[in-house]
């Protein structure tokens, strides 16, 4: 039975692709999610388009900019790109496996990669993920045509994925530094570093040097932001470093499935046992994902680490797993693993279905209170606009205290998609918003203070920037009964007060 799936994969991935398309298409359209706090604040960023962010490359918002533009700023929308980059990941996955292990393990490999719950994820919410596993399992596939097939112009479109990688997230510099590493220690290939890999690194140089320029002209916050992400100022006990340790490691099981996640760290861990004993192309798979899938499992041991980080690591792991079961090895477990990965699958797909008719909604078992209501509270910030303001909202802006997420979320889900700006009281660098200029063009304006303070705890400089200062209402706070918004009217500003900056925020 399996073999016969594999075989139907194989001869009619266009049909699998497609019908994949169209089921996710049909998930995406149908969900009544709203974004995430990372979503809109994308598209906040989207709305400024620019060669870099404050914590991040462009790629992310120039996708969400263009999908916008053609379409408009609807929340399905946002993350239309989503199936794009997920339908060509897939063909370059396929692609890749079989170049490597032949058409039985790649159709095999595809199987596993379709029984991942994050491969659900990716091709549902637009963040920066998305783009940079696409593009990265790209480069995989055109370093495998010129390193092993001798196809010349394939070191190019090898240095173009891995530069579109490099302008989806920091972490695609790794792809240089790993080939590096691989040519330098295999001898029949060690001429490559004469021409060739220069050859694929230029594209990438051509994509840092806006990026090193607009960091330059920015005191080098997204290196700020890089570094505050490693190390801690805080000594941590052997409890927190335990917890940090099993919290990464849930994450990784539950993206994964267990037993896929599993299978291919073990099978990286076999594999760096015996490293001297692969070929070539084991190798090279090795160094381009469980290597660095290792090192980022050590560095949850001794500090925070984001579930999400090690993602791109697994591409290359999956399928040294598959070329391994293609010669006998693992049979009957992977036969398990597909099973359970793809109940995890199925899972993830009706999950909003189910919470909507379980007493688990809203709760803290409920995995889709990221998805907060900011529709529902837009709605009521946007009435009492109406109320206080009415036919004036033109010449009025926002200012959001608190999380940057409230800013980007009001930004997208009001009507009139206002320009939201945030005022952070501490001086520190906290997000894009502190980045980009104030509201100086509104001098003379009104604008709606939204925040979880009360009157009497807000900053005394934002208060006195008003000639006049009120509050205007408190409304609900749909996933915080406790922790009510409220609304404030600023009128006439005078100035906009600028704290001195500080520093870069490191959480």
């Amino acid at each position: 039975m399996l073999e016969r799936i594999l075989r139907w994969v194989d001869g009619h991935l266009f049909i699998v692709l497609l019908a994949l398309l169209l089921l996710r298409g049909g998930f995406l359209f149908g969900s009544d999610l709203n974004l995430i706090g990372d979503e809109s604040y994308y598209w906040d960023w989207s709305r400024r388009p620019d060669w870099c962010y404050y914590s991040k490359p462009p790629m992310v918002a120039w996708l969400i900019g263009i999908a916008t533009w053609l379409f408009g700023d609807y929340t399905a929308v946002v993350r239309l790109p989503t199936l794009v980059l997920g339908t060509v990941f897939l063909a370059y996955f396929h692609a890749t496996a079989k170049a490597f292990y032949g058409a039985r393990a790649a159709a095999m490999a595809l199987l596993l990669m379709l029984a991942t719950p994050i491969n659900v994820l990716a091709n549902f919410l637009m963040t920066i993920d998305p783009p940079l596993y696409c593009f990265w399992i790209m480069a995989l596939y055109y370093l495998r045509r010129a390193l092993f097939d001798g196809d010349a112009r394939a070191w190019l479109w090898a240095g173009c994925a891995s530069a579109a990688a490099l302008l989806s997230k920091q972490a695609a510099i790794a792809l240089p530094i790993l080939l590096l590493v691989f040519l330098a220690g295999d001898p029949s290939r060690r001429h490559c570093l004469k021409r060739q890999y220069w050859l694929y690194l230029l594209p990438m140089v051509l994509a840092a040097a806006p990026i090193l320029w607009w960091n330059q002209q920015h005191d080098w916050v997204m290196f700020g932001h890089s570094k505050g992400h490693f190390g801690s100022d805080r000594a941590a006990d052997l409890g927190r470093h335990f917890s940090h340790a099993r919290d990464f490691m849930l994450y990784q099981l539950l993206l994964l499935s267990p037993v896929i996640c599993l299978l291919v760290i073990w099978t990286g861990l076999r594999d760096a046992w015996g490293f001297r004993r692969l070929d070539a192309e084991q190798r090279f798979l090795w160094l381009m994902g469980p290597l660095l899938l290792l090192a980022v499992l050590l560095l949850s041991l001794l500090q925070k680490v984001q579930g999400n980080w090690p993602m791109p690591f697994y591409f290359s792991g999956l399928i040294l797993l598959a070329g391994r079961w293609a010669v006998g090895a693992w049979r009957k477990t992977v036969k398990f693993a597909l099973g359970f990965g793809f109940m995890l699958v199925g899972m993830t797909y009706v999950l909003p279905l189910l919470l909507q008719v379980s007493a688990l909604k809203g709760t803290a078992w409920d995995p889709t209170k990221r998805f907060e209501s900011w529709r529902e509270l837009a709605v009521s910030v946007h009435n009492e606009r109406l109320s206080a303001q009415p036919g004036r909202l033109s010449d009025t802006f926002i200012v959001a205290l608190g999380h940057r997420y409230l800013a980007s979320q009001l930004g997208f889900y009001l009507p009139d998609h206002p320009q939201v700006y945030r005022y952070e009281e501490s001086g520190l660098i906290m997000s894009q918003y502190e980045v980009w200029p104030g509201p100086e063009r509104y001098i003379g304006k009104n604008a709606f203070i939204v925040g979880e303070r009360p009157e009497d705890t807000l900053p005394q400089a934002l208060k006195d920037a008003f000639v006049r200062f009120r509050f205007v209402a408190q409304v609900a706070n749909p996933n915080k009964p406790a922790s009510p918004y409220y609304i404030y009217l600023g009128e006439n500003l005078t100035a906009w007060p600028e704290p001195a900056r500080l520093a870069f925020n490191k959480e």
